[in-house]
């Protein structure tokens, strides 16, 4: 195993929504498209994924009830995710204008390195990053 990365990449980021029939609606909004999956049912669903971005990377929103308790207690915190975007603050305000509220502000963390982050209207933190890093490996690997 010497030499191999133990973290091969993100396979799914979960969100907790008490309504996730209207999680489903909110992120439909956001990304544009329908989620791929839902369980047990679209009318009913306890679990819906997204296929999102550049990598196709799983958004999960599973029903508050399945959390573990000490999901429930702590509120809105934890690690955040930031997917990169193009537009920092285009995003931030078109998050906000969905409902969302402001959980970091709009922050120049250097030359072309932006972040800020919002909590959607069901609880969970949604971060925003431009980063040069994110463009780097994306054009070495679309190259390929």
């Amino acid at each position: 195993m010497t030499g191999q990365q133990k973290l091969r990449g993100m396979a799914n980021v979960s969100f907790w929504a008490e309504d996730v029939k209207a999680a489903k609606e909110w992120y439909t909004r956001l990304f544009g498209e329908e989620p791929y999956f839902q369980r047990p049912d679209a009318e009913h669903p306890a679990y819906i994924e997204f296929r999102i971005g550049d990598y196709q990377h799983e958004l999960g929103i599973i029903d508050r009830k399945y959390a573990p308790e000490v999901a429930n207690m702590s509120g809105a915190g934890g690690a955040t995710l930031y997917w990169h975007v193009d537009d920092v603050a285009g995003m931030l305000e078109t998050l906000k204008e969905m409902g969302a509220t402001e959980y970091e502000p709009l922050t120049e963390r250097g030359v072309d390195w932006i972040t800020a982050s919002v909590v959607d209207p069901f609880g969970n933190i949604l971060g925003l990053i431009h980063s040069p890093h994110y463009k780097e490996v994306w054009a070495s690997i679309s190259k390929a």
